[in-house]
C-alpha cells in the first residue's frame, strides 16, 4: 500500500489531474462559471410556459385562439348564498337581500367588474336554497390572488348580518390566495430546509465541519448556475415553477451524493497511506468516473421527459438534466481543486463525540454480517429479497391514477374545499365548467347565432348539462366563450362522460355544421383529459428511451452484459416495489393515517412517469458507484465472491449516507398538506430506501455470487464499441480464486 504512481486514464481521470495541478485556475473558472450563468441568466429573464403550449389537442387548440385573439380572460368568482336550513329559499326577502347586499360590497371594492344577479342569469338551484352571485376580477388574472383581499373581506362582513344563511366565495383568485397562505410557505420551508438537513447528515458521515460543507457547497452552486441556465434555456424550451422546484430536489440530492462519492474516496485512500496527489488520482480515476457514468445515465432518465410532449414535463426534465450535468462537471473538476487546495484542513472543525471517520479500512461491521450470511446462501437471500419485493409491488398492479380534485388534494384542511363541495353539490359542474371557445369569421352571422342556441339547447336536452349555459360574445375578435356545468360535477368518471357528449354529439350536430366555424371545448375537466390522453400516449416511447440508453451506458462502462441486463432489471424491482408503496399507502390507504393521506383514493396521474424517470435515474447513482468498486477490485485480482465483498462493504458507509440524505430531503416533502407532494415524497424516499438497502445490500451481492464469472460475460462481437471502462495499475494484488469454474452455492 506504498505511494506507488497509479496509471490511469479517462476524461474524469484527466480532468481531477489538470483541476489538481492548476487549483486555482480550476476554482476561478467555476466561480466565474457560476457569477456569469446567474448574472445572463437574470438579465436575459425566465419565459415561462404559456397555456397554448402545455399540451396538445384541444385545450391547445382553445388557448391558441385565445391568446392570437389577444383576450385575457379574467379571474372569474362566484359568492354562494345558501340557506342553512329548509325555510328560506331565493324567494324570500331575506335571501333577496343578502344577494342584494353581497353584489353591492363588491362593487365597492373597485376591484372587480361584470357583478352579475343570479335571478337574471339563472344560477338558482333547483330546490331554491342556493343561489350563485358571480363576478370577475379586474387586472391580471395571473396576480388576480394578491388583489382579492378586498372583496373576500367585504363578503365576509355580509355573512356576519345574515345568520340564516351561508354566504362563501370561490373562483380562481380566492383559491390562489388560499393556496398560497396555507401551502406557500410551507413548500418554501421545505424548500430551504433541505440543505440544513443534508449538512447535517453530513457532519454525522464526515465528524468534521469542512468535509461536510464541500458537498453542500457544491450542490448549492450548481443549483444556483443552472437557475441561470433556466433564464437562458427558457428562450427556446420555456420553464416554469415546478420545473424549478423539481431541479432543486435533484440537484441538491446529486450534487451532495456526487461529492460524497469522491470525497470519501480521496479519504479513504489518504487514510490507506498513500500521498496527496496519489489518492486524488485514484480518486478521480475511480469515483471520479462512477459520478459522469452516473451521471451521464441519470441525464439520459431526464431526457425521458422530453419524449412526453407535455410542455410542463419538458421544462423538468430539461432543469433536471442541465442541474445533473452542472453538478457533474462541477464535481470533476472544482473538488479536486478544493481537495488539492485543503489537504488536511478538510479535517477542520471537528465535532466532539463524533469519531472520526477514516481509517485503513472503511469497512461497515452491519452490512459486513448481512454480507456474510448473503454470500453463504446467495440462492436463499435472492428467492427471499425478491419475494419481498415483488409482494410489495403486487399492489400497485391495481393502481389508479386519476387528477386529484380539490377535496382530494387538501381534504378538509380548508374551509374553501368545503365551499367548493357545497357548490357542486348544489350547482354540479358549476365551479368547474367546459368552456366551449366558439371562432367565427362573423359571429353575429345568423347561422352562427342559430347554432349557439341550439348549442345552449342540446347541450342541456342531451344530458351533459344541467345548465344555466352561459354565453359571452367578443364581437371585435368574432369569438364567442360558451361555459357549460358538466353533470358529474367533482366525480371525474360523471364529468368526463359529460364532456365526451359534449364532444362527440352536442358539438358536431350544432355548431360542426357551419362552415368556418371553429369550436374547441378546454376547461378544468377538458385540461385534466387532454392531459391523461397525451401522457397515456407517451409511457412506451419514454419507458423505452430510458432503458434503452441506460442498458447501452451500463454495456459501454462496465463491458459485461450480463452487468448491463442484471442493472435493468433490479432498477425495475426497486421502481415497481415504490410504486407498489405508493399504492398501499394512498389509494388502499394501509397506515395512510402515519403520512395524513387518509380519503385520498387514487394517485395521481402525472406521478408514475415522473417516479420512473427521477428514480431510475438516481438509483443509478448507487448501482454505478458499487459495481465499479467490484469490477476495480476484479481488475486487480481479486476473485470475484471478494471483490463483491470488497465492493459492496467498502461503499456500504458512503451509500448509506448518501441513501440516509436523500430520504430526508424527499421525506420533507412528504409532510406537505398537498396530496400531490407528499405522494411525490413519499414515493421517492421509499425507493431510495429500498434501493440502497434491499437491493444494492442484499439482492445485488447474491445475483452476482450466483452468475460467478458469468457476471463478466461480452461477447466477442461486442468488442468493436467504445471502451469506457477505467484501468488502475494493481497495488499489492491478491491471487485470483478460481472463479471460473462453477461454484457450490449452499442455500
Amino acid at each position: 500500500m506504498g505511494n506507488g504512481d497509479a496509471r490511469v486514464r479517462g476524461l474524469a481521470a484527466r480532468a481531477g489531474g489538470w483541476s489538481a495541478r492548476h487549483r486555482w485556475a480550476a476554482v476561478g473558472i467555476w466561480v466565474l462559471f457560476v457569477v456569469l450563468a446567474t448574472g445572463l441568466g437574470s438579465a436575459a429573464g425566465r419565459v415561462d410556459v404559456e397555456d397554448s403550449e402545455q399540451l396538445k389537442g384541444e385545450t391547445s387548440t382553445a388557448a391558441g385562439i385565445i391568446e392570437e385573439a389577444g383576450i385575457e380572460e379574467p379571474a372569474s368568482e362566484t359568492v354562494l348564498v345558501q340557506a342553512k336550513d329548509d325555510g328560506l329559499t331565493s324567494t324570500d326577502t331575506d335571501f333577496r337581500s343578502a344577494v342584494s347586499a353581497v353584489m353591492t360590497a363588491v362593487e365597492r371594492t373597485g376591484e372587480v367588474t361584470d357583478v352579475t344577479s343570479p335571478y337574471d342569469s339563472g344560477t338558482v338551484s333547483e330546490d331554491g336554497r342556493s343561489a350563485l352571485v358571480q363576478f370577475d376580477v379586474r387586472g391580471d388574472p395571473r396576480t388576480a390572488g394578491e388583489r382579492i383581499e378586498p372583496v373576500l373581506e367585504a363578503v365576509a362582513d355580509v355573512q356576519k348580518e345574515h345568520d340564516s344563511l351561508r354566504i362563501e366565495e370561490i373562483g380562481g383568485a380566492s383559491m390562489m390566495k388560499t393556496f398560497d397562505d396555507a401551502f406557500g410557505d410551507d413548500f418554501k420551508k421545505a424548500e430551504y430546509s433541505a440543505v440544513p438537513v443534508a449538512l447535517g447528515i453530513l457532519l454525522i458521515a464526515f465528524g468534521a465541519l469542512v468535509a461536510a460543507l464541500l458537498p453542500v457547497a457544491l450542490a448549492i452552486t450548481a443549483i444556483v448556475a443552472t437557475m441561470g441556465l433556466m433564464g437562458l434555456v427558457s428562450h427556446l424550451q420555456p420553464m416554469s415553477d415546478t420545473a424549478n422546484s423539481v431541479m432543486l430536489l435533484v440537484g441538491l440530492a446529486v450534487g451532495v451524493d456526487y461529492c460524497l462519492f469522491y470525497l470519501r474516496r480521496e479519504r479513504e485512500e489518504r487514510a490507506a497511506g498513500r500521498d496527496a496527489r496519489t489518492a486524488l488520482r485514484i480518486a478521480a480515476a475511480t469515483s471520479g468516473r462512477a459520478i459522469v457514468v452516473s451521471g451521464v445515465t441519470v441525464c439520459v432518465a431526464m431526457a425521458g421527459m422530453l419524449f412526453t410532449g407535455i410542455a410542463e414535463f419538458e421544462a423538468m426534465g430539461l432543469a433536471s438534466l442541465m442541474v445533473v450535468a452542472v453538478a457533474m462537471v462541477g464535481s470533476v473538476t472544482v473538488l479536486p481543486a478544493l481537495l488539492s487546495l485543503l489537504g488536511e484542513r478538510v479535517e477542520k472543525g471537528r465535532v466532539p463525540f463524533l469519531r472520526r471517520r477514516t481509517g485503513g479500512r472503511n469497512d461497515s461491521r452491519f452490512w459486513s454480517a448481512v454480507l456474510k450470511r448473503v454470500l453463504a446462501r446467495p440462492v436463499l437471500s435472492v428467492v427471499v429479497a425478491t419475494g419481498a419485493l415483488l409482494a410489495v409491488a403486487a399492489p400497485a398492479l391495481g393502481m389508479k391514477t386519476e387528477n386529484l380534485t380539490l377535496d382530494q388534494e387538501f381534504g378538509d384542511s380548508l374551509p374553501i374545499v368545503q365551499t367548493y363541495n357545497r357548490v357542486n353539490e348544489a350547482f354540479p359542474g358549476g365551479s368547474e365548467p367546459a368552456e366551449v371557445v366558439v371562432k367565427a369569421d362573423d359571429i353575429n352571422a345568423p347561422e352562427v347565432k342559430a347554432a349557439l342556441a341550439d348549442f345552449r339547447e342540446q347541450a342541456v336536452g342531451s344530458g351533459a348539462s344541467r345548465g344555466p349555459v352561459e354565453i359571452k360574445l367578443h364581437d371585435q375578435q368574432n369569438l364567442a366563450f360558451v361555459y357549460v356545468p358538466l353533470v358529474g360535477g367533482s366525480d371525474q368518471d360523471a364529468a368526463g362522460a359529460s364532456l365526451e357528449k359534449l364532444r362527440d354529439e352536442v358539438r358536431p350536430a350544432t355548431l360542426g355544421k357551419v362552415d368556418g366555424v371553429e369550436a374547441p371545448i378546454t376547461g378544468q375537466v377538458a385540461g385534466n383529459k387532454d392531459f391523461n390522453d397525451q401522457l397515456v400516449g407517451s409511457v412506451v416511447p419514454v419507458f423505452a428511451f430510458v432503458v434503452v440508453f441506460a442498458f447501452l451506458l451500463m454495456l459501454l462502462s462496465f463491458r459485461s452484459l450480463t452487468i448491463a441486463v442484471t442493472s435493468i432489471v433490479l432498477n425495475l424491482l426497486s421502481v415497481g416495489a415504490a410504486y407498489g408503496i405508493l399504492v398501499a399507502v394512498f389509494q388502499h390507504g394501509w397506515g395512510a393515517s402515519l403520512v395524513g393521506a387518509e380519503g385520498v383514493g387514487a394517485i395521481i396521474t402525472w406521478l408514475p412517469l415522473f417516479l420512473f424517470v427521477i428514480l431510475f435515474g438516481l438509483s443509478m447513482d448507487y448501482h454505478v458507484f458499487v459495481v465499479s468498486r467490484i469490477r476495480e477490485a476484479r481488475t486487480r485480482g481479486l476473485g470475484t465472491r471478494d471483490a463483491i465483498r470488497h465492493g459492496v462493504v467498502t461503499t456500504a458507509g458512503v451509500v448509506t449516507s448518501a441513501a440516509v440524505i436523500m430520504v430526508a430531503v424527499f421525506a420533507i416533502f412528504g409532510t406537505l398538506s398537498m396530496q400531490s407532494m407528499k405522494q411525490m415524497g413519499v414515493g421517492l424516499a421509499a425507493a431510495v430506501l429500498i434501493d440502497a438497502t434491499v437491493i444494492r445490500g442484499v439482492l445485488l451481492p447474491a445475483v452476482m455470487a450466483l452468475l460467478g464469472e458469468r457476471n463478466w460475460y461480452f461477447p466477442k462481437w461486442l468488442h468493436r464499441l467504445p471502451d469506457l471502462t477505467h484501468d488502475e495499475a494493481p497495488t499489492a494484488a491478491t491471487p485470483r480464486t478460481r472463479d471460473d469454474e462453477p461454484e457450490k452455492v449452499p442455500v
